[in-house]
C-alpha cells in the first residue's frame, strides 16, 4: 500500500501555503481556545483571555500574526481565569479573579474582559473591588509580535525576535514587520497608561471598595501608512452593526426540533461573521473558508457556501459570482494554475500592501470551482431572475464553460481531468485536496492525472445551468445544445463511472481510464447534481447509509473497508456535516426521503451537543462505539459549508426547489419524525418575501407571486 509522501512534494510544501500536507498545528494542545473572528481578522486565546504566544494563539489580519502575545498581570501575577461567555462569533467576555497581596478563601478583585474582533482588536477591561479595604493596583498588558505569516503558524515553523521597531510614542506602542511588509500594528489605551516600557502597559490604581475603574484596549493594523477601519471605524459597535444588518434581512425560523433551531441560528451568527468586504467593492460580500487556517476566499468553499445560504440570503450569492467572475482566469500561468476561464481556488494576502481581492496572491489550482460557478449563476437566477445580472456574467460562465471543453478536459475523453502544473500546486484539486485523499479499493494512493466523479457531476450540473440561462434569455437553439451536453455526459457518465459488480460509482477516473474503485462519499455529490440514473440511485444510497459509510453523526468521507481507512484522516475515513449535507439533498431529490432524514437528523444532533456549531469535520468512529463526536483537532471553527449545512438540510425537509425564472417553484415537504412543526418567515423567492408553514401534513405557502406557481417534484 503506497502510502508515502513523495519527498519533493513535501520539501515543496515548505514553501508554498498551497501544498502544505503535514496536519495543521493542533488547537487544544494547551486547553480550549476561543475563535473570534470578523471577516478578514480573527483572534485565537486561551479561555482566559489571555494570549500566551503558545500554540497558534494570536491576533491575525491579512494572513499575518500581529500580536502573538497580549496579556494581563496584576501586581505582577495572572489573574486567575473562572470562565468565559462567547457572546457571538466575534465577542466573548472573559471572568477572572486576583486575591490581592493575602492569600484568602474569596478573592477581592474581580476582573470583566470584554473583546471584540473587527478589523481590529478592542477589549474593555473592568477591575471591581469587592473586599472591604483600599486596595493599589498595577495593572499590566503585556504584548508580542512576531509578523509571522498565517501558515507558519500553521506549519509550526515560525520564527522569533521579528519585533523590529519598538514603542514609537509615550503613549502607545507601535510595531512593524520590516521593510518587506506594509503591515504595522498600534496599540492604545484609554485612559492612556501611567507608563510605557518595552513591549508593555501599565497603569496605576486606587481602588475603594465597591469601585469599579474600566479601560479600553485597542489594536489596530495599519496597512501601506494608514490604520485599517471597519467601515467608518474600528469599534465594536461597527461589527455590530454589520452582524445586526445581517441576521435582520435574513428569515426567522420556528420548530419544536431543538437541534435544528440551535443549529439554524448559529448558522446564521457564524455566516455573518465570516463575510468578508472588499474595500473596492463593499457592495459585494463573500465569504471566508473558515477560522482560523482558512480566513480568506475559496473559489469551492464560497460557491457551495452560498447555494447552501441561498435560503436565507441570495445577495451573497451575489457578491461571491461577481468577485470570483472580476479575478477569472485570463492567462497561462503555470506557477499559479492560472488559465483562461478558470476559477480561483484562493486568495491569500500575506505580504501585500492592499487588503483588496484584486492585489492579493491567487492562486487557480482547483477542478470543481470552475463548474460551480456556472451551477450557482443559474440557481441564483432560479430563486432570484434578474435578467441585467445574468448578461453581466454570462461572458464569464461561458468562459468558464469554455475552459471546462478545453483545459480542463486535458486529453478530449468527456471529462475533466485535474494534474498540477508546478510541484508547489496542489497534487489532488477536488474537495478532497490533501495528498491521500483519492485512493483505490486496496489502499493505494491513486496520482494524477485523475477525473473525479463528482467534478463530472458539477459538469452535468453546469451545462444544464448554461440551458436554463438560454432559455431564461429565449435562446431556444442554445438551450438545446447544453441539454444535448449534459445528456450526453450522464449517459457515459453512468456507462463508464458505474462498478456493476460492487454497486456504486468509482471515485473517478485514472490517468490510464482505469476506475479508482474505492466507496466513498463523493457519489452523494454525483446524487445532488442528479447524473446518476433513477435505477442507480436507491442502490448509491443503499451503499452511503451501509455501517461501512454511516457513521451515527454522518458520512464517513471513506468506507471503513478500505485498507486506507482512517477515522482521524483527513479525508480518510472523517466525516465531513456540509458532505453529509450534500449527499442529504441529492437523496431528497430522487425521493429518497427516509435516508436523507437519516444522515441529517444525525448531522443535527452532532450540531446540537456542540453548541449549535457542526465542526468542519469530526473523527469517523462509530456512535455506537463513541457515544460523543470526536473532533479533529485543527479543524476550522467557524467554518463556512459547515455553518451553512442546517440551511441545506431545511431545503432538504422542505423540498424546496424554486425555478422563478421558468415560473415554478418545486415543494412538497416531508419532515422527519422529530420535526412536529417548521415556520419560515420572510424567505426572499424572487422579489418577494415569503412565509413557509410546514405543521405535520399541512403546509401553507403565503405571499408567492401569482405569476409563479407551486408544483410537485
Amino acid at each position: 500500500m503506497d502510502v508515502t509522501k513523495p519527498s519533493d512534494t513535501h520539501m515543496d510544501a515548505v514553501n508554498s501555503p498551497w501544498t502544505f500536507e503535514d496536519e495543521s498545528a493542533p488547537l487544544t494542545t494547551s486547553g480550549p481556545l476561543v475563535t473570534l473572528v470578523a471577516g478578514r481578522a480573527f483572534s485565537l486565546s486561551s479561555a482566559g483571555g489571555d494570549i500566551t504566544g503558545v500554540d497558534p494563539q494570536g491576533f491575525f489580519y491579512l494572513d499575518t500574526r500581529l500580536l502573538k502575545k497580549f496579556a494581563l498581570l496584576l501586581n505582577g501575577q495572572p489573574i486567575e481565569p473562572l470562565g468565559h461567555d462567547p457572546i457571538d462569533s466575534f465577542s466573548a467576555q472573559f471572568v477572572g479573579r486576583f486575591h490581592g497581596a493575602k492569600r484568602v478563601a474569596d478573592a477581592p478583585i474581580t476582573v470583566f474582559r470584554s473583546r471584540t474582533v473587527s478589523a481590529g482588536l478592542s477589549e474593555t477591561i473592568m477591575i471591581h473591588n469587592f473586599g472591604d479595604t483600599p486596595l493599589q493596583l498595577v495593572l499590566s498588558a503585556q504584548f508580542e509580535t512576531d509578523f509571522a505569516g498565517l501558515f507558519e503558524v500553521k506549519e509550526g515553523r515560525a520564527e522569533t525576535g521579528r519585533t523590529l521597531r519598538p514603542n514609537a510614542l509615550r503613549d502607545r506602542l507601535r510595531f512593524a514587520a520590516g521593510s518587506k511588509s506594509a503591515l504595522e500594528v498600534e496599540i492604545t489605551s484609554e485612559p492612556k497608561p501611567t507608563q510605557v516600557t518595552g513591549s508593555s502597559m501599565s497603569w496605576t490604581i486606587n481602588l475603594d471598595p465597591g469601585e469599579v475603574w474600566q479601560n479600553m484596549i485597542s489594536v489596530v493594523p495599519w496597512l501601506a501608512g494608514k490604520p485599517v477601519r471597519n467601515g467608518s471605524n474600528n469599534s465594536a459597535s461597527s461589527a455590530n452593526q454589520r452582524l445586526a444588518d445581517w441576521q435582520n434581512k435574513v428569515p426567522e425560523m420556528a420548530t419544536n426540533y431543538g437541534p435544528l433551531l440551535m443549529c439554524g441560528h448559529k448558522a446564521v451568527s457564524d455566516l455573518g461573521s465570516l463575510r468578508i468586504f472588499d474595500p473596492n467593492h463593499e457592495d459585494e460580500p463573500v465569504v471566508a473558508a473558515g477560522a482560523p487556517w482558512f480566513m480568506a476566499l475559496f473559489g469551492r468553499d464560497s460557491l457551495l457556501t452560498a447555494w447552501m445560504a441561498l435560503l436565507v440570503d441570495t445577495d451573497l450569492a451575489v457578491g461571491v459570482l461577481k468577485t470570483l467572475a472580476r479575478l477569472q482566469g485570463t492567462k497561462v500561468d503555470p506557477t499559479t494554475e492560472e488559465e483562461p476561464g478558470r476559477i480561483l481556488h484562493e486568495v491569500r494576502f500575506s505580504g501585500a500592501d492592499s487588503d483588496s481581492f484584486d492585489d492579493g496572491n491567487v492562486y487557480y489550482g482547483t477542478a470543481d470551482a470552475t463548474p460551480l460557478f456556472v451551477m450557482l449563476t443559474a440557481e441564483l437566477n432560479r430563486w432570484s431572475p434578474n435578467k441585467e445580472l445574468v448578461e453581466e456574467l454570462l461572458p464569464h460562465v461561458d468562459r468558464a464553460l469554455e475552459w471546462i471543453e478545453t483545459y480542463g478536459d486535458r486529453d478530449g475523453d468527456g471529462y475533466v481531468e485535474y494534474e498540477r502544473s508546478t510541484t508547489t500546486g496542489l497534487e489532488n484539486q477536488g474537495w478532497k485536496d490533501s495528498w491521500d485523499g483519492i485512493r483505490y479499493r486496496d489502499g493505494t494512493v491513486c496520482r494524477a492525472p485523475i477525473a473525479l466523479c463528482e467534478v463530472q457531476a458539477y459538469t452535468y450540473g453546469a451545462y444544464l445551468a448554461r440551458a436554463d440561462l438560454a432559455s431564461f434569455l429565449n435562446r431556444d437553439d442554445e438551450a438545446k445544445i447544453w441539454s444535448t451536453k449534459a445528456d450526453e455526459l450522464k449517459q457515459s457518465f453512468n456507462k463508464e463511472f458505474w462498478l456493476e459488480d460492487l454497486g456504486w460509482f468509482a471515485v473517478g477516473l485514472d490517468g490510464d481510464k482505469n476506475p479508482i474503485d474505492s466507496l466513498t462519499s463523493n457519489l452523494g455529490h454525483c446524487l445532488w447534481t442528479g447524473i446518476i440514473d433513477d435505477d442507480k440511485a436507491p442502490i448509491v444510497a443503499e451503499k452511503l447509509l451501509s455501517p461501512e459509510m454511516y457513521s451515527g453523526w454522518g458520512m464517513r468521507t471513506l468506507s471503513t473497508d478500505n485498507p486506507g481507512y482512517n477515522p482521524t484522516g483527513y479525508h480518510t475515513g472523517s466525516v465531513w456535516p456540509h458532505d453529509t449535507a450534500i449527499a442529504a439533498a441529492g437523496l431528497a431529490n430522487y425521493g429518497l426521503v427516509n435516508e436523507a432524514h437519516q444522515l441529517l437528523i444525525a448531522m443535527l444532533d452532532c450540531g446540537y451537543v456542540s453548541n449549535g456549531r457542526l465542526p468542519e469535520l469530526m473523527s469517523g468512529f462509530d456512535r455506537l462505539e463513541i457515544g460523543s463526536p470526536i473532533g479533529y483537532p485543527a479543524s476550522c471553527s467557524p467554518q463556512a459549508w459547515a455553518a451553512a449545512s442546517p440551511l441545506l438540510a431545511l431545503r432538504s425537509f422542505l423540498r424546496l426547489n424554486p425555478a422563478c425564472d421558468k415560473g415554478v417553484v418545486s415543494f412538497d415537504p416531508i419532515l422527519p419524525a422529530e420535526v412536529l412543526f417548521l415556520n419560515l418567515e420572510g424567505v426572499r423567492i424572487g422579489d418577494h418575501r415569503v412565509s413557509i408553514r410546514v405543521d405535520g401534513g399541512q403546509y401553507e405557502f403565503i405571499g408567492l407571486p401569482p405569476e409563479v406557481a407551486i408544483e410537485k417534484p
